[in-house]
């Protein structure tokens, strides 16, 4: 076998591998599914309920008996209700243990059809995957857990019967001892509960004790996407220092993850596409805690205030907050400007934050704009293009002088034959005799790789890209192409292959042909390599990217057609301002000529 062979084996069998590697650590992400509610394994209507900061709650609650996991509707009948009803927010909370546990979020629906449901968040316990926030005072010296109010307390409503952004909720509890605690629920118009908690000692002693908020989640989310590029599980600010634990990075022994907040903090669960997040008073004291039980299953975050004490006749009182909602900039940039600090970090904007914030910031500009994301996508194509378009002309110019000098190039690699030195040399001489720089187009190709990262991360992330609409069959731009040839390309109402089915690497959409197609034309413009085995890779290039990029996000897809296209045009009319005709019509026919035996 001559090295000419070995060659050609060794460059198919990496484009294999690099290929693998690429669909390893970029798999193309899952079309997001519905929320749908499925049984619980162990859990009753009251015996799976979140630990407090201190101590753990009785394994079921005085009274009650355990029963197999109950429907949404059932658990939600467990227990007195407050309905919360806000332009963007639904749903309810338990007098018992004063729960906010029931959410649904009226601007969200878990599909495209129109009759989904809208996403719900928060769920009672005794469903399947119960997620709420829960409040109460963990006792001092001289008290017990049946002093303070817990998770199983019956509280009674003082003031006000639905919870709205114009009408706030009092609940009331006496422990019968000469405390009497209250509880002040508000809201706003978007996703910020106020939660204010007071205790009046009519007591003849001074008292002690520590007001905390507590989210707990009974499982893992059953929408999880597990995918490497997002985060999902707990996050925390403490002090300016952020960080991110994936739901399988819990201890598994329940050991407590415990920070001192010294000035600021916050804590909570986040989702693919929504969060909720305890936001305590930021001031030194609060204890911010984070742990998994691994005995019945549930991922906990509390933040408990420092312990007071109250003497006879007094009252103290704490208020917090709960963000309870969508990840949306806007919303949570407003709550940052508010006090939270950093709060906008609370969306995963990874590795190259100082780019994809940008990014993502001048996308968001140019769709509210516009009003359109797939047009905001192709404006913000043309304006990065225009920021790098003085390297690219450098390169530009560098490759049309390359293709000057091809017919020179050629002859002298029938002059130097089987001597790889004496091509090189002569090579080299030839580059710095006409002051050509064959790596000067690399430095454009390398700038947009992190670019296109960046921007890949935003369309997956941000809930700004869930669901926005281009134009034609293309209503969401965070999921796959929807086109086929098996639905005649979006003219017939039929669904594409499921992105994690064998047929989608097949029966790609209309996007990644063009995007094929987009490559295929501007490398008629570069000047082709001498080595024939990398002639046979860099032909192969466009149709490998086009079937890589059928499954990823079909506003990814745009921007690299944009970017094509935008590049095509760049270097078709710079190569001909250098005096170079480049004849790209003529090389594509030339393409399908049949070459003459020899």
């Amino acid at each position: 076998m001559d090295d000419q062979n070995k060659n050609l084996i060794l460059a198919t069998a990496l484009s294999f591998l690099v290929i693998l590697i690429w669909f390893v650590i970029f798999p193309p992400p899952e079309a997001e599914p519905p929320l749908v509610q499925t049984p619980s394994d162990t859990a009753g209507s009251t015996n799976n309920t979140a630990l407090t900061p201190n101590a753990s709650v009785p394994a079921q609650a005085p009274g009650s008996v355990a029963t197999e996991a109950e429907t949404r509707e059932a658990a939600l009948e467990d227990a007195p209700r407050i309905a919360i009803e806000t332009p963007r927010l639904s749903g309810t909370i338990s007098l018992v243990g004063g729960r906010i546990d029931d959410l649904s979020l009226n601007d969200y629906k878990t599909t495209l059809n129109d009759d989904a449901e809208v996403v719900k968040m928060l769920s009672p316990v005794g469903t399947s995957g119960a997620y709420y926030a829960l409040y109460g005072w963990a006792p001092g010296a001289g008290l017990t857990a049946d002093d303070v109010p817990g998770p199983f307390t019956s509280w009674e409503i003082a003031e006000g019967d639905t919870l709205t952004p114009e009408t706030q909720v009092t609940l009331t509890w006496n422990n019968a001892k000469g405390l009497t605690f209250t509880r002040v629920l508000s809201i706003d118009e978007d996703f910020m509960f106020s939660v204010e908690q007071s205790v009046q000692n009519d007591t003849a002693g001074n008292v002690s004790l520590a007001p905390y908020g507590i989210l707990a989640r009974h499982g893992q989310p059953d929408d999880l996407k597990n995918f490497f590029i997002l985060h999902e599980g707990a996050v925390r600010f403490v002090d300016d220092v952020l960080t991110e634990t994936d739901w399988d990075d819990f201890a598994s022994d329940g050991t407590r993850n415990r920070e001192d907040v010294q000035a600021v903090g916050w804590t909570g669960f986040t989702d693919h596409y929504w969060q909720s997040v305890l936001i305590p008073p930021q001031t030194a004291g609060v204890k911010i805690e984070t742990f998994h039980e691994p005995t019945r299953d549930i991922y906990q975050t509390s933040a408990t205030m420092a312990t007071s004490t109250v003497a006879p006749g007094q009252s103290a009182q704490v208020t917090t907050q709960l963000f309870a909602g969508a990840k949306e900039w806007e919303s949570i940039r407003a709550y940052q400007d508010e006090g939270v600090e950093r709060f906008v970090d609370s969306i995963d904007w990874g590795w190259f934050a100082f780019l994809t914030k940008p990014i993502f910031w001048l996308l968001h500009e140019i769709n509210k704009l516009i009003g359109n994301m797939g047009w905001a996508i192709i404006g913000l194509t043309l304006i990065i293009k225009a920021i790098l378009f003085p390297l690219a002309y450098k390169s530009y110019v560098s490759m049309a002088k390359m293709k000057e000098l091809q017919p020179e190039m050629e002859k002298i690699k029938e002059r130097a034959g089987d001597d790889r030195q004496k091509l090189q040399q002569e090579m080299m001489g030839l580059y710095k005799k006409e002051k050509v720089n064959p790596a000067a187009g690399c430095l454009p190709i390398l700038l947009q790789i992190p670019i296109f990262f960046s921007l890949y991360k935003v369309i997956f992330v941000t809930i700004e890209l869930r669901h926005a609409s281009w134009l034609g069959p293309f209503q969401d731009l965070s999921a796959p192409d929807p086109t086929t040839i098996m639905n005649l390309y979006g003219l017939l109402p039929f669904d594409a292959p499921a992105p994690d089915s064998i047929l989608s690497l097949i029966f790609i959409g209309i996007l990644p042909l063009i995007l094929g197609i987009s490559m295929w034309l501007q490398q008629k413009l570069n000047p082709a390599p001498t080595d024939p085995t990398q002639q046979m890779i860099f032909a192969w290039m466009p149709w490998v990217f086009m079937f890589m990029l059928g499954g990823f996000a079909s506003g990814l897809v745009v921007y690299w057609i944009a970017n094509n296209v935008i590049t095509f045009t760049q270097q078709y009319l710079i190569m001909r301002s250098q005096g170079y005709k480049p004849d790209v019509f003529g090389n594509i026919l030339g393409s399908f000529k049949r070459k003459p035996k020899t």
